[in-house]
C-alpha cells in the first residue's frame, strides 16, 4: 500500500508541474491629462460686511444691528428675497492696547456683521454692491462668480482629457513599435470650484458720496478635469 501511493506522488508530481503556466502581465500604457473649457459666469455671491466699534459689545453691537437692518431693506428693495440674504459670520472682539510692562487694556470692540449675498443676473452686482455701502456696510471681502453651465462644462473637459490622453497614449504606442489597445481604465479628478476673487473695498462716508456706480467685470472662468486612464499595448510583429 505504501508503495502504491509513493507511485502516484511521482507521477502526479511532473502533471501539476505540467498545468502550472505563467500568465505573463499585459503591456500597457498610462497617460495622464487634464481638459479645459471656458464659461461665461452668470451669476455671483457677494460677502457684505457691516463693522462698527464702540465702548462697550452691546453699544457696538445695537449700533451693528441698526446698520445692518438698513443695508437688508436696501437689498430687499432691490428685489432680493430671504433665499438670497443670509448670514454668514458675526463676531464681537475686545480692541486692546499695550504699553510696556502693563497688562493689556480693553478700550473698545468691534463687531462685525457678514452677508452672504447671492445675485442671478450679474446686472445686480454693481447695484447691490452701492446700494450696501449707502446704507452702512463698510467692507466688501469677497466677490464669487459663477455660472450655471459649471456642470456641463465639467463633462466637456473630461471628455476633452480623454481624448487627449488617447492621442498621446496613441503616439507612445507608435514610438514603442506597436499599437494602441483598448482601454482598461480610466480615473476623474475632484473637481475644484475657481477660487473666490478678492474684493477688499473698504470706504468711508466722504468716499462714499463721491462714488460712482461700481464697475463689474466678471470675465471667464476656466472648468478643468484631470484624467489618469490606462490602455492596452498591441506589440507590432517582428
Amino acid at each position: 500500500m505504501i508503495k502504491y501511493l509513493a507511485a502516484i506522488a511521482l507521477i502526479s508530481t511532473p502533471i501539476l508541474a505540467q498545468n502550472s503556466v505563467t500568465i505573463p502581465p499585459v503591456p500597457q500604457i498610462s497617460v495622464s491629462s487634464r481638459g479645459e473649457v471656458k464659461v461665461n459666469p452668470d451669476r455671483a455671491t457677494i460677502q457684505i460686511s457691516v463693522q462698527t466699534k464702540s465702548a462697550t459689545a452691546a453699544a457696538a453691537a445695537a449700533d451693528n444691528a441698526t446698520k445692518q437692518k438698513a443695508v437688508i431693506d436696501a437689498l430687499r428693495a432691490l428685489g432680493l428675497g430671504e433665499k438670497d440674504i443670509s448670514t454668514s459670520d458675526y463676531s464681537v472682539t475686545p480692541e486692546q492696547r499695550y504699553e510696556p510692562n502693563k497688562e493689556p487694556t480693553v478700550v473698545g470692540y468691534n463687531v462685525t456683521n457678514t452677508l452672504s449675498v447671492e445675485v442671478t443676473s450679474l446686472k445686480m452686482v454693481g447695484p447691490v454692491i452701492d446700494a450696501a455701502l449707502a446704507k452702512g456696510a463698510n467692507m466688501i471681502t469677497s466677490l464669487q462668480f459663477s455660472s450655471s453651465s459649471t456642470d456641463a462644462a465639467r463633462r466637456q473637459s473630461i471628455t476633452i482629457g480623454v481624448q487627449r490622453a488617447r492621442g498621446d497614449a496613441e503616439a507612445a504606442a507608435r514610438a514603442a513599435g506597436g499599437s494602441l489597445g483598448a482601454l482598461i481604465e480610466v480615473s476623474i479628478g475632484g473637481y475644484s470650484s475657481p477660487p473666490p476673487r478678492p474684493f477688499d473695498m473698504k470706504v468711508s462716508s466722504a468716499a462714499m458720496r463721491a462714488q460712482v456706480e461700481t464697475p463689474v467685470d466678471p470675465g471667464q472662468q476656466t472648468i478643468s478635469a484631470d484624467v489618469t486612464t490606462r490602455w492596452q499595448f498591441v506589440a507590432g510583429n517582428h
